[in-house]
């Protein structure tokens, strides 16, 4: 694969593909459902972060991972593999137990799941009800059967790829206090996020099956946010995001770029929709332009410090002619 916005050499297929074609709202549902299920076991287990920042999920060559989860002496972790379509645990005495990933009842996934984790030595409890999403699903027990459209999967997986460089790129320019470049498995989005330092107000809560104290520990300061997400069933259109809070006036009449990119009332977010990044001749720099102009519009709107927070040369790309050899630094 090659990095954002260049060729593809090894046969991998584009780095931009149709996220249109297939059952990609359902299978979407279905990944976003299971991977609450590993999310929720690296929530029961890893001491707590500031912001929840121990419990995303992480992209790797693969899909998705929870990085190392702690054990009592051991490590382990959880990787959804969207290559060969399998849940993989392994952990750090060598023990490695994998599971298929296909249509299937949540039920069957979660009681297959535990046993996995059992037979390693691995006894975990879960609070077992979905979170983010209007449905109460309770993960354990629910028997319908799930779609899961490998053929989607191994799209959605080549543009999270992108993605995720692109954000990382991103967050690189940043010198103030920025999150890791993770995946929320509340939302099922790859986001990354800047703060300016200063507190926020109490977020209001009034998320779907979420306690209005874990929005308020996420928000507890000013933050520009952006992200990638594959749509939902209630806003069903892959797209790139930006929002700001608490969201200065003028955020959403602010101009950005590029042509495409909107400010969407039902989301409360600035939005580049992925058929618009397809389209674009060139789709990472348009990621780029959406990325920067929406932080420029909700950092300069908020009057963040904006000289102390950003690195005025800039970051270089791999492969900058302009930069000296990797083995000079």
């Amino acid at each position: 694969m090659a990095s954002p916005g260049g060729s593809v050499h090894d046969g991998g297929g584009d780095p931009w593909p149709d996220l249109s074609a297939g059952d990609g709202i359902e299978t979407s549902t279905t990944l976003l459902l299971l991977a609450q299920v590993i999310g929720k076991t690296r929530l029961a287990s890893a001491p707590m972060m500031n912001h929840w920042w121990q419990v995303p999920l992480y992209v790797t060559a693969r899909g998705l991972s929870t990085s190392p989860i702690p054990a009592g002496d051991r490590v382990f972790d959880i990787e959804l593999d969207f290559l060969v379509h399998r849940l993989v645990v392994r952990a750090s005495d060598g023990g490695v137990e994998s599971m298929r990933l296909g249509e299937r009842s949540l039920a069957d996934f979660s009681a297959e799941y535990l046993d996995k984790l059992h037979r390693l030595g691995l006894e975990v409890r879960i609070w077992p009800f979905a979170v983010e999403i209007p449905d109460r699903v309770r993960l354990d027990q629910d028997v319908r059967v799930r779609r899961y459209d490998a053929d989607w999967v191994g799209r959605f997986f080549r543009a999270l790829v992108q993605a995720d460089m692109l954000l990382k790129e991103f967050r690189g320019r940043f010198l103030g206090k920025a999150s890791p470049v993770h995946f929320f498995w509340g939302g099922f989005d790859l986001a990354v996020t800047r703060f300016s330092g200063r507190p926020a107000p109490p977020h209001p809560g009034g998320f779907p099956n979420v306690g209005d104290f874990v929005m308020r520990e996420a928000y507890s300061h000013e933050v520009s946010s952006a992200g990638f997400w594959p749509g939902n069933a209630m806003f069903p259109e892959a797209a790139f995001y930006s929002y700001a809070y608490p969201e200065p006036p003028g955020f959403k009449d602010a101009p950005v770029l590029p042509g495409g990119a909107r400010y969407e009332p039902q989301v409360g977010e600035f939005i580049l929709p992925y058929r618009a990044v397809r389209s674009s001749p060139d789709p990472a720099e348009a990621v780029r332009a959406f990325l920067e102009s929406t932080y420029v519009a909700a950092a300069t709107l908020a009057r963040w410090d904006r000289p102390a927070l950003e690195r005025a040369e800039g970051v270089a790309r791999p492969g900058d002619p302009s930069q000296p050899p990797v083995d000079l630094i």
